[in-house]
């Protein structure tokens, strides 16, 4: 054990320089890939935003394995998109495939057989097809309708692999291009962080996309008083409210100051019940859009000089400083977001 140890020390700068030459390489090929970008991806993108259907992304092997993560990076970008196997598909998933789809098929020789079927189907009923190889004599580029060609050994993208074999820099390429397609798609459909959010519900991804609006006390729950309001009563409705705070409205219902247990200690005598909540209220409090992210929320607290658990929401659409909801610190934290 300690043998092998040494000796993995020992290999250690070894292993860095290989994977370094590697991400050299690789990163060389997405340089070159990039210039040799032309018209075809602008007509390839543009077929795909006008498709009625589902974008269908095909391959067989490591390109087949690259495919389903374009397809799954299409579908949460706002470009409705399926993983079909070539193989499955010459067994009766090609009823996967309407009419009203695209395809978008992988294959670095551009002669894979298990393809040709998909390419039969597509060719038979007029569907969009969009072939990406690194062959651009091949079946499938010219089958194609619209054929994205990655550069290859000769234009300074070899695969990584010593032996020029393995696939590597090739799907590398193909994995980058698809992320192309997608953003592109993304940005000409408009495609927004709410678009976002919504195919993105769960995880710390969903978490952080969560905006003030979902997680606050609606207008039902607003702990609110008239400026005139003696203490006695603005306290227990501070208390009922179990926010730790009462908002103070004029007759127009603006927010015009906020009272919190801070500011009850600080005011602290035997003549506090009797005074008005404009006696002892903090005027300007801070508040809060209902559009915000709830993570500016938190972030917003916890920075102010002092930090807050509560803030006041207003609707940026509505009239100004009209609170619309109320937000506690505990409500982020519980929803899981920091």
């Amino acid at each position: 054990m300690t043998a092998q140890l040494k000796s993995d020390k020992a290999d250690t700068a070894a292993d860095i320089e290989v994977a370094r030459r590697v991400l050299d390489v690789e990163a060389k090929a997405l340089t070159t890939l990039a210039g040799t970008l032309d018209g075809g991806f602008v007509d390839a993108v543009v077929h795909l935003a006008a498709v009625e259907g589902r974008v269908i992304v095909t391959g067989m092997g490591k390109s087949g394995h690259v495919a389903r993560k374009i397809a799954a990076t299409l579908a949460s970008t706002g470009t409705p998109s399926q993983f079909v196997h070539p193989g499955e598909a010459s067994h009766g998933d090609l009823g996967m495939i309407t009419a009203k789809d695209a395809v978008i098929a992988l294959s670095n020789s551009g002669n894979t057989l298990e393809l040709s079927d998909m390419i039969t189907y597509a060719k038979r009923f007029a569907i969009p097809l969009v072939g990406m190889t690194a062959r651009a004599d091949s079946a499938l580029a010219e089958a194609a309708d619209i054929a994205l060609i990655l550069p290859g050994a000769s234009q300074g993208a070899p695969e990584a692999c010593p032996m020029g074999l393995a696939p590597t820099t090739s799907t590398t390429m193909m994995l980058a291009l698809g992320d192309a397609l997608a953003v592109a798609l993304l940005e000409r459909k408009g495609f927004s962080t709410s678009d976002f959010k919504v195919f993105h519900p769960g995880g710390a991804l969903g978490k952080r996309l969560l905006r003030v609006s979902d997680l606050m006390h609606g207008p039902d729950s607003l702990p609110v008083c008239s400026p005139d309001t003696v203490m006695s009563e603005a306290i227990l409705i501070m208390t009922a409210g179990h926010f730790g705070c009462v908002g103070i409205v004029d007759d127009n219902k603006r927010l015009i100051g906020i009272v919190t247990d801070g500011d009850l200690r600080r005011h602290m005598n035997q003549e506090i019940l009797s005074l008005k909540a404009a006696d002892i209220m903090t005027a300007k409090p801070r508040t809060i859009r209902a559009s915000a992210l709830a993570a500016e929320a938190v972030s917003f607290m916890n920075t102010s000089n002092p930090p807050f658990l509560c803030v006041f929401v207003v609707d940026e659409a509505g009239p100004p400083e009209r609170p619309v909801g109320i937000l506690h610190m505990h409500d982020c934290l519980s929803a899981g977001v920091v």
